[in-house]
């Protein structure tokens, strides 16, 4: 498929994959697939559909495709700081462990490229404002249904609510790198790919529609991802979407 071949040369443009030599077969039908048909769907750009993938690959914990998306992100003018925030904006949602390994693949990547590190510092709140900056980011996108979780919490579980204000949204989503559209695909994305997910898939689909996301763009960034999360995932996503944005009638 021609459409596949430039597609996928657009992302790997100097990289080869040892499965073109041991299953040529496999690899033909994966490129056809993943950079010809489903990358027909929908209007995203370039830089979204592999910044998406970056994060499913995260995720999953797989570190050998998550470098290949390293290549394909330096070969399309996704910076350094890009990079290394959508690690940054994984941990909560998949935890240290899994991204902690890939930090180390990224770094090894980056230096092999001759950048820098550490990076600058991409912090804008600190101990003292971290959990009401991050409040009012978190209501920036759920509204009012966050005074309700707060109101509606157990004495002994209120302390998950404000982790989820101080730490998920202060320390993490308040740094600058990606708009609040952008870190709502992420977050969509990193739900849809880990799977089990699908009440936080339903809270984020409804996030994504808050902040301007609308249904066909997260169709699309499902569809894209369809060939490294598989059908089963895909389709749960679909399921969630559909319940939180339902067709008109």
């Amino acid at each position: 498929m021609k459409t596949a071949e430039k597609n996928y040369k657009k992302w790997y443009p100097e990289y080869s994959s040892t499965l073109d030599t041991t299953d040529p077969e496999l690899s033909s039908i994966f490129k056809n697939f993943a950079f010809g048909e489903t990358q027909q769907y929908g209007n995203l750009n370039v830089k979204t559909r592999i910044i998406v993938t970056m994060a499913s690959t995260i995720a999953q914990h797989t570190p050998g495709e998550y470098r290949k998306t390293l290549y394909a992100a330096f070969a399309n003018g996704i910076t350094p700081v890009e990079i290394k925030e959508v690690l940054y904006h994984a941990v909560p949602y998949v935890g240290m462990p899994k991204v902690a390994e890939l930090i180390e693949v990224a770094n090894d990547f980056l230096k092999e490229n001759g950048v820098k590190l550490p990076l600058e510092t991409q912090a804008v709140v600190n101990e003292n404002t971290r959990l009401e900056k991050g409040l009012s980011f978190q209501k920036s996108i759920f509204g009012s249904q966050i005074d309700k979780l707060y109101q509606t919490s157990q004495a002994d579980q209120l302390h998950f609510q404000k982790y989820l204000s101080a730490n998920c949204f202060g320390d993490y989503q308040t740094r600058p790198v990606f708009d609040v559209k952008t870190r709502e695909l992420l977050t969509f994305s990193i739900l849809i790919s880990l799977g089990g997910a699908e009440s936080q898939v339903k809270g984020h689909v409804q996030g994504n529609v808050n902040v301007g996301n609308d249904k066909q763009t997260l169709l699309a960034v499902t569809t894209q991802l369809l060939p490294y999360i598989g059908y089963p995932r895909t389709l749960n996503a679909v399921t969630c979407i559909n319940e939180i944005i339902p067709e008109k009638k």
